[in-house]
């Protein structure tokens, strides 16, 4: 089980984020149609509502998470880096959120789960302007791993706290 888990981890961690279409699977899986639809299924994107714009959704992220007490740890604003290295860009944005202490706990118990942290939101903007919140599916994550029941509960409160955040940022509430 956790080698399955670790080649998930591996080619999640080597999958484009950003692409025409971001559920794309990467090449070492397209020969392997289980393994293909197992990756496309490790990610899953939402639509921004159309009457919330981009940075409201980004506002109301870092608002919800805040009142979650889940930390903001990392903002990284990847499409002005490369406008800053002379190339146009769409909107692309990296926003990390972390519990420390559960971090601590999870990766304690294996140090594979270190390689999701911190929980990542990707803000994009497609080709037609559209904006998409992209995360991990953590429910798939829940149920690919044996964890004892205190650190299932801590991993599914980590679940939910994210969704919230992604809920609060499609829907650009405050």
């Amino acid at each position: 089980m956790k080698s399955l888990f670790a080649l998930l981890l591996s080619l999640i961690l080597t999958t484009p984020l950003l692409a025409d279409e971001p559920t794309k699977a990467p090449a070492a899986a397209a020969g392997n149609p289980a393994l293909k639809q197992m990756v496309q299924r490790s990610i899953v994107k939402f639509k921004i509502n159309e009457d919330v714009s981009i940075e409201d959704a980004i506002d109301s992220m870092k608002l919800r998470s805040n009142m979650l007490n889940f930390k903001l740890v990392a903002d990284l604003p990847l499409s002005e880096q490369v406008k800053a290295m002379g190339e146009k860009a769409r909107y692309m944005r990296i926003l990390a959120f972390c519990d420390a202490l559960i971090a601590k706990k999870m990766v304690e118990f294996d140090p594979i789960f270190a390689g999701f942290l911190p929980c990542r939101i990707a803000v994009i903007e497609d080709a037609k302007g559209q904006g998409w919140l992209v995360t991990m599916n953590m429910d798939m994550m829940l149920n690919a791993v044996d964890l004892p029941p205190d650190l299932h509960k801590l991993a599914e409160k980590v679940r939910d706290t994210i969704n919230s955040i992604v809920d609060a940022g499609v829907n650009g509430d405050l």
